[in-house]
């Protein structure tokens, strides 16, 4: 069941995907050789704390922490660990937390230092294709309409997305219909998008094959062929006048 969201929720939304996106800045400010992804939990924990929200991820489904960081080829969901990051290296920083009982959601993939031009690539077509998904969530327009503009940005520069992973709608639950592939689908449950719905939109693109492996954790899930992945991630409501990048945007006029 799809939930749509009156204007007073989209507020305390706005308000929880503003914390989850000050956290992450912060995050990314402490993204150098050196430091453990560990520590950044520990850092996401603490100002998590601070900011007097729940921390969406820690326990769910027995996710044992704050914060996902996927290294390189992780393309998501990656456990921290005293591995420390390297020059050159990418990291993806993925998380969330709840405020007055509502979701806020998102990630950036960030450089370790300086790195390859072919690094800096995925990264910047990862991210262009989160803002050209993000233009399509529009009232009228159909959930697949969101991937396609995913797929159709990535696929000339030879990148492609695991179909095992799909963003989301996103409110009282941190996961909630409809899911939001990043690839085009027609399939039967294709439902068009109305006003008040809130979607975690959320390309993660991988530089070579999209096949998958999971860790022995149960968690990490990787790179097949050992190619880099990256993933951008914001929680986008529909509105009457356009998208709303909660927590990043003021509502559209």
């Amino acid at each position: 069941m799809i939930y749509c969201k009156s204007w007073s929720e989209l507020q305390t939304m706005d308000r929880c995907n503003a914390i989850v996106l000050d956290i992450l800045r912060m995050l990314s400010e402490k993204v150098v050789p050196g430091v453990t992804t560990a520590d950044l939990d520990r850092m996401a924990d603490e100002w998590t704390r601070e900011a007097k929200v729940l921390p969406a991820f820690k326990g769910y489904r027995g996710y044992p922490a704050t914060l996902c960081a996927s290294v390189n080829e992780q393309i998501v969901h990656g456990i921290p660990s005293e591995r420390e990051l390297k020059e050159g290296d990418i990291i993806g920083l993925d998380m969330g937390v709840i405020l007055d009982g509502y979701y806020g959601d998102s990630a950036v993939t960030v450089p370790v230092g300086r790195i390859s031009p072919e690094a800096r690539h995925l990264l910047d077509v990862t991210r262009e294709a989160l803002g050209l998904a993000v233009r399509r969530a529009v009232v009228g327009n159909r959930v697949s309409d969101i991937g396609e503009a995913v797929f159709s940005h990535i696929t000339p520069h030879g990148y492609t997305v695991p179909r095992e992973f799909t963003g989301h709608g996103i409110g009282r639950a941190l996961h909630e219909d409809p899911q939001v592939p990043n690839y085009p689908t027609r399939e039967l449950r294709d439902p068009r998008l109305t006003e008040g719905m809130v979607l975690a939109i959320e390309p993660m693109v991988c530089a070579g094959r999209a096949d998958v492996v999971m860790a022995d954790d149960n968690w990490t899930a990787s790179t097949a062929d050992g190619n880099l992945s990256a993933h951008f991630e914001r929680s986008v409501a529909v509105t009457p006048k356009g998208p709303w990048v909660l927590g990043e945007s003021r509502p559209p006029a």
